[in-house]
């Protein structure tokens, strides 16, 4: 059942065999796509090649600059197999970001990813004197990691610095500290899911913003932003992938 004022999918969906233009850069264009199946390809024209920028597979979507601005199209999108599309027009596009917050999430990273990459770097960095490794006691002491039994996979955590977890996003072309991809077969870890940190002495999980599928903490669900302590032992579960929390 779709909820009350979502579009209805059905609509939407459009087919496109393999080797196919979606649409090539430099036309105009009013609509933006998701990908329902398959795997879509981005390409720039350079001279008299087309370069290759990324490869998007289901849940992914592009063409978005079309909907936001009148614009020509930055880049062509060519399928590689068979897909299955939402094509979504600039109405669908209001009603969409309504009933699905992390699609405005996600492109919101995208441009903040454009803008940071955008900024002129200084000619020549300032000289920078490397900081000691701090003590074995210290590391050992908040060491942990994140331990998918089922494949015994283990995802070593940083102390440093804050641990995202998800899966790789070629559309914003960020990757999670934590890229539970090969674990996540069904697709039901966001992009961007949770954050893990170390806080004096102490380990946290926050939900990120726009998150689909939940994540839990022995079983109790976070609300966005929340954070929760987790402790040695404890179940984390992002989508439905569950994980143990291990202090080393």
């Amino acid at each position: 059942m779709s909820t009350p004022g979502a579009p209805v999918l059905e609509d939407l969906q459009v087919t496109y065999p393999a080797g196919t233009y979606v649409f090539r850069q430099g036309e105009a264009g009013s609509e933006m796509f998701i990908i329902q199946e398959g795997r879509v390809e981005i390409l720039a024209q350079k001279g008299r090649k087309e370069v290759p920028l990324a490869v998007l597979e289901e849940g992914d979507f592009f063409g978005e600059m079309a909907v936001l601005e009148d614009l020509p199209r930055t880049a062509s999108a060519r399928t590689l197999t068979p897909c299955q599309l939402l094509r979504i027009d600039r109405q669908t596009f209001d009603q969409l970001i309504r009933h699905n917050p992390e699609i405005a999430v996600r492109m919101l990273r995208k441009l903040c990813h454009r803008l940071r990459t955008a900024q002129p770097q200084p000619l020549e960095a300032p000289a920078t004197v490397p900081e000691p490794p701090a003590p074995a006691e210290t590391l050992s002491a908040s060491a942990a990691a994140l331990v998918h039994v089922a494949s015994d996979t283990r995802f070593v955590l940083s102390t440093e610095t804050e641990n995202s977890v998800g899966r790789k996003d070629p559309v914003t072309g960020l990757a999670p500290t934590v890229d539970l991809s090969a674990v996540d077969p069904q697709k039901t870890t966001s992009r961007r899911h949770a954050t893990l940190f170390l806080r004096d002495g102490k380990w946290f999980v926050r939900e990120e913003v726009g998150v689909r599928n939940g994540t839990f903490v022995n079983g109790q669900r976070l609300t966005p932003g929340e954070e929760r302590t987790v402790s040695h032992g404890d179940r984390l579960r992002f989508g439905l992938v569950e994980l143990e929390f291990h202090s080393l």
